[in-house]
């Protein structure tokens, strides 16, 4: 999974996929869809757009690329070209609220994010180092709860971080309500703390 503002590193090995990035650098874009993989359908319906911010080129054709999660997606319809593929998305933003809903939704923001603090800090400092090495420490609050079309940057770095599988991560990208994301977020954390009290 991909998430927005999460770095996002990928080891490139399979030449439909090599393609696929040298295209994107040569377009200068930089920046493909990535989506869970799904059984029925090829790719989950929903995504994060990935920009690359770095690619390192060996020998003998792989590559790392170094990618940063940008902006989540609704999958309209897609295909395959050269062994990747394609797609035709819709962007997703979150749906602005105000006045009073504006106020709890500050409320159970700054709630969550004092849980998230609690849970990053008991973890193991082995854990925690190696959590921090991939993706960074825990970012901050943000000074305007409403600013980014994805939401505060915390959340996605806590469910890239989370211990849930894919398929428990993937509704989330989908969630257009700040106060739902939050709201299942809380749940996840709520339930870790009551497993490790056990």
């Amino acid at each position: 999974m991909a998430f927005p503002t999460v770095p996002c590193p990928l080891h490139i090995f399979e030449p439909c996929y090599r393609l696929m990035i040298r295209r994107c650098m040569e377009t200068g874009t930089k920046r493909f869809g990535m989506c869970l993989g799904d059984d029925l359908k090829g790719f989950a319906d929903y995504g994060c757009l990935l920009e690359i911010r770095d690619v390192k080129f060996f020998s003998d054709g792989r590559s790392v690329v170094d990618t940063i999660g940008r902006r989540r997606f609704k999958v309209i319809q897609h295909r395959e070209r050269d062994g990747y593929n394609t797609a035709d998305i819709e962007y997703l933003e979150d749906v602005m609220v105000e006045g009073t809903a504006e106020q709890e939704l500050q409320s159970l923001h700054d709630v969550v994010y004092d849980q998230a603090l609690v849970w990053v800090n008991s973890l193991k400092t082995e854990q925690k180092e190696r959590i921090e090495g991939h993706f960074g420490p825990l970012p901050g609050k943000d000074s305007e709860l409403q600013s980014s079309p994805n939401g505060p940057s915390w959340c996605w770095w806590l469910l890239a971080v989370l211990p849930l599988d894919g398929r428990a991560q993937l509704p989330f990208l989908a969630l257009t309500s700040l106060k739902d994301r939050l709201s299942g977020i809380r749940k996840v954390l709520l339930f870790m703390a009551h497993c490790r009290h056990r």
